[in-house]
């Protein structure tokens, strides 16, 4: 599944630790996410969609 969070959390000026932060989650899990080696649950994923005020069909894309 690919995403935009990279691009997302990037253009809101935060680090990937910040963002780990600021979704109760490890860096590391932020980082698999960006590069596409973990896709995250349904609770994080609603998380991050909510973090970013956008709906979750907006991040994350089904090839």
């Amino acid at each position: 599944m690919r995403n935009d969070l990279r691009e997302l959390r990037q253009a809101a000026g935060l680090s990937q630790r910040e963002m780990a932060e600021a979704l109760n989650v490890s860096r590391q899990t932020i980082n698999s996410i960006e590069t596409g080696r973990y896709d995250p649950s349904l609770p994080l994923a609603i998380a991050i969609a909510r973090h970013f005020h956008r709906p979750v069909e907006e991040i994350f894309h089904v090839d």
